[in-house]
């Protein structure tokens, strides 16, 4: 992986976005349709993906679960901001690799027990670098990670939604 490679990124969108406010706010967009049983068709961007459950679940395994696509986005995000801040923090990154694992109770998502989440209770995994940097540098780099990755922040603090009911 080159390092540095993504410096000249980070220095023109910042300086792009300091002197357009107008263009900070983001919107992302998804569509989804369940197709068949519990097997949905997600569309993002140009991208089609698909969402299942797995067949002891009444599922077609012909894709990721739900909270497993929860814990992919974790993943990528936390590698992306990895990537994006050591580049820019001028810290030398060779490899980073994600390993997350989303323990909960499936009392919650059943109705058994209404005073159990429903989703995860909590997220546990591993971040493995690869990087010549010293101990605090990486702690550093570590820190920003945790304040700028965008999934983290929505895993970690409450969003609002505000779903409305449509019928076709």
């Amino acid at each position: 992986m080159t390092i540095k490679h993504f410096k000249k990124v980070w220095d023109q969108k910042r300086e792009m976005l300091s002197s357009n406010p107008d263009k900070c706010a983001v919107s992302v967009k998804v569509d989804s349709q369940l197709v068949e049983g519990f097997m949905s068709r997600v569309q993002a961007r140009d991208f089609d993906i698909v969402v299942d459950q797995n067949k002891g679940m009444g599922g077609t395994n012909q894709g990721p679960r739900p909270s497993e696509y929860v814990l992919a986005a974790l993943a990528a995000c936390q590698e992306v901001t990895y990537r994006l801040y050591a580049d820019a923090l001028d810290i030398p990154l060779e490899d980073v690799s994600v390993s997350l694992t989303g323990h909960s109770d499936a009392r919650g998502f059943f109705g058994l027990d209404d005073s159990v989440r429903a989703g995860f209770s909590h997220v546990t995994g591993e971040i493995k670098i690869q990087s010549s940097a010293s101990d605090n540098e990486i702690e550093r780099l570590q820190q920003a990670v945790n304040q700028h990755c965008p999934v983290l922040d929505d895993l970690r603090n409450p969003v609002s939604v505000k779903l409305g009911l449509v019928r076709k």
